[in-house]
Order: structure tokens, then C-alpha cells, then sequence
């Protein structure tokens, strides 16, 4: 079974339809047991970062995440909320991640919404995807190149798109929404 974390954030149903379209079980829960008895978990998300958090906090669940040893996929503010801190309301997010959480400077249209390619891909995330494949994103914070840091993507500034330590994962974009290529990300997590 795959677990899919319900955290008072958005987007988590397109992610129950992409695993349902490949045939894949899975189970929306804010439930610790639940979580730490799945094979794999999906964190996803869109929303903000300090209202996400004290959901996550309210609940013991910042705790559980960071103890779990099955692979683990964070999306978009999931992915965020696994870095060390966010500038979205000052948040303290879970610190799986040394990466800090950024807005993007306002020298250009924010959100960054739409089609981007990404660069210095590596990892079994991204086995038979191309850095010339796009993925869709759409997000106002950005996680900041560092250590954890598989992939990475320009826009206004050169941004993490991908990290990656020990079992956990997490990606800036939609794959969700990234259509073929989407769907080969979710399988390649899928077959970890």
C-alpha cells in the first residue's frame, strides 16, 4: 500500500488519481500507524509552509516522517517542508534536508508556473528521463543548491528540482501533472 500524507494541503487528490491511472493502490491518511506500516509514502503538496507544519506538529506526524525507512517522496511544499527552514512565514520545517527555503527574488513573474526543463539529474528517480524532458512546476519558494541537491532547474535563479538523502526524495515539481514523463518519475519511486 502507498500512503499518501494528508496535511491540510492541497493537491494531495491529483496525486490518489496519478497512482489510481497506474493501477497503484493507495490510502490518504493523517494516521502514524498507517504511515509507518506502508511500503512507500508520498508527501505532497501545495499550500503554505507554517499552516502545513502546525498540522504536521499537531499531530506528532513531523516526528513520524522524519523516523521512516521506506522510501519516501516529497512534492512541492512536501518537498519543502523536508528542507531545514522556510522564509514562508519564518517556519522551522522538518530538517531532513540541510537546504533552506527561499522566495524567488522579485526580478521576474512569481509564481514560476508552467513547463521547465531540469539539469544534473541523477539518482534512480530519474532512470530513462532525459534533461531535456520537462516537468511542470508551480511555486513562489525555492529550495537553495546544496549537498542533498539531484537535480536542478533556472528560473530567475538556478533552484533545486530534485533531492535526495538516504530513503528520502523530493521533487519541486508536478510529476503528477508531468504528463509522461511525470508518470515515469512516479513508476521509477514506485519501483525503489
Amino acid at each position: 500500500m502507498i500512503a499518501i500524507v494528508k496535511y491540510n494541503a492541497g493537491n494531495i487528490r491529483s496525486v490518489k488519481n496519478a497512482l489510481d491511472r497506474i493501477g497503484v493502490e493507495s490510502l490518504i491518511t493523517d494516521d502514524a500507524e498507517k504511515l509507518r506500516a506502508a511500503e512507500k509514502v508520498i508527501f505532497p503538496g501545495v499550500g503554505e509552509a507554517g499552516t502545513a507544519m502546525e498540522y504536521l506538529r499537531d499531530r506528532g506526524l513531523d516526528e513520524v516522517i522524519k523516523n521512516l525507512k521506506q522510501p519516501f517522496l516529497g512534492i512541492c511544499l512536501g518537498m519543502q517542508l523536508m528542507c531545514s527552514h522556510s522564509e514562508e512565514k519564518d517556519t522551522e520545517c522538518l530538517g531532513i534536508f540541510k537546504e533552506k527555503v527561499k522566495r524567488f527574488p522579485p526580478k521576474g513573474i512569481v509564481p514560476h508556473m508552467g513547463w521547465n526543463d531540469f539539469t544534473k539529474a541523477k539518482g534512480p528517480l530519474f532512470e530513462g528521463i532525459a534533461e531535456s524532458d520537462n516537468m511542470y512546476f508551480v511555486h513562489s519558494y525555492y529550495a537553495e543548491l546544496g549537498e542533498d541537491t539531484i537535480g536542478e532547474t533556472e528560473y530567475l535563479i538556478p533552484f533545486t528540482s530534485a533531492l535526495q538523502k538516504d530513503n528520502f526524495y523530493g521533487v519541486q515539481f508536478h510529476p503528477e501533472k508531468s504528463a509522461d514523463v511525470g508518470r515515469k518519475l512516479i513508476e521509477n519511486f514506485l519501483r525503489l
